[in-house]
């Protein structure tokens, strides 16, 4: 069975979610020249991906990556786009993911830049890639400045999510990819939160919920003019942490430590009740979620905070909560107010 949620961002486009992501990929590919598949080498080692594809005939040109946020550099991409013009990969031709959400940004940004923007497909293999990284159109790679600094709006033609790929995933992938659907609870549906309370979580059903609220966010503001910033909700703290640890910590762990921070400088700002408050510690403790980091890494943190890509003005721009579906905006200049609020969560 798939459920279909269409998105309507530069262009109309679906996001599949059912259980047999190949059929669909090789029907997809039909229609196409040359598909040029990026995916990470130990996922391809584990999945076999690459010789399912070899059975279906030459048009496949497989680039296997490093993986994580190692795959998110220059010289990967640039490998990448030499080997796109080798190939001679055309409007007519088609590029696809296969992999986490480091794969999908990288692959985004690819399609994006060859021939000022190809058509590509994702097919995220993370709960976190399947509920944010792959949504949306936002493509990018990292630099040593911070964390997805380079990088363009450029949608994807589809999405195929396979719910058999969660099998695959350790308990702490899935609760790093968890923090996501946290979050799009606490932005906007919180009915995301009840289903986070059950015993046994229904994932096609919490898959599904994080994809429209993503979806109505990036349809209604595809370029982050203002509305799509709620998706950040956690993610300007987050982003630093993850920088500071060299990812170590998964994406999601350190967006779970930056909703704490959040909810906190929303709490101390009179916006968010001690109830709500209590509640982010309540989740984020029981997907076993970090809610703090290390107080002696503020000033290299404070630094990371200070090249987010939402600050205006020298001031840095933080998504806060006023109840539970109800954001707002809060723009910090002083040092000190946030190092006071980050000593809170810090250990």
């Amino acid at each position: 069975m798939i459920n279909k949620i269409n998105i309507v961002s530069e262009h109309s486009y679906d996001v599949l979610i059912g259980d047999d992501w190949l059929t669909r990929f090789n029907e997809v590919s039909e229609l196409r020249g040359t598909v040029l598949v990026l995916i990470p080498e130990d996922f391809d080692r584990e999945f076999a991906v690459t010789a399912s594809l070899s059975t279906v005939g030459s048009k496949f040109e497989i680039i296997r990556l490093p993986s994580g946020e190692a795959q998110k550099t220059f010289q990967v991409a640039e490998s990448i786009l030499e080997i796109c013009g080798r190939i001679n990969l055309s409007r007519s031709d088609l590029i696809v993911g296969i992999g986490g959400g480091a794969t999908t940004d990288l692959a985004g940004f690819v399609a994006a830049t060859w021939l000022r923007g190809v058509d590509w497909v994702a097919i995220p293999t993370t709960l976190a890639g399947m509920v944010d990284a792959a949504i949306g159109g936002k493509t990018g790679i990292n630099s040593a400045h911070g964390k997805n600094l380079i990088g363009a709006f450029h949608s994807p033609i589809e999405v195929i999510i396979d719910l058999n790929f969660l099998k695959s995933l350790s308990e702490r992938d899935k609760n790093a990819g968890l923090a996501e659907v946290i979050k799009c609870g606490f932005i906007s549906d919180p009915s995301i939160l009840k289903d986070l309370a059950s015993i046994e979580l229904d994932f096609g059903s919490l898959i599904s919920k994080a994809v429209s609220v993503k979806g109505a966010v990036v349809s209604n503001d595809f370029k982050e003019s203002f509305n799509r910033e709620i998706l950040n909700y956690g993610h300007t703290l987050g982003h630093a942490i993850e920088m500071d640890s060299d990812f170590t910590l998964r994406h999601g762990e350190a967006v779970a430590i930056g909703m704490i921070f959040a909810a906190e400088l929303s709490h101390a700002h009179g916006e968010l009740s001690s109830s709500d408050l209590e509640l982010h510690r309540d989740l984020i403790a029981r997907f076993a979620l970090p809610s703090s980091y290390s107080i002696s890494a503020w000033d290299s943190v404070y630094g990371h905070l200070t090249r987010d890509k939402k600050n205006r003005g020298g001031k840095i721009r933080f998504v806060t909560l006023k109840s539970i579906g109800s954001t707002d905006r809060l723009e910090v200049k002083d040092e000190a107010q946030l190092r006071k609020i980050y000593e809170r969560i810090a250990k």
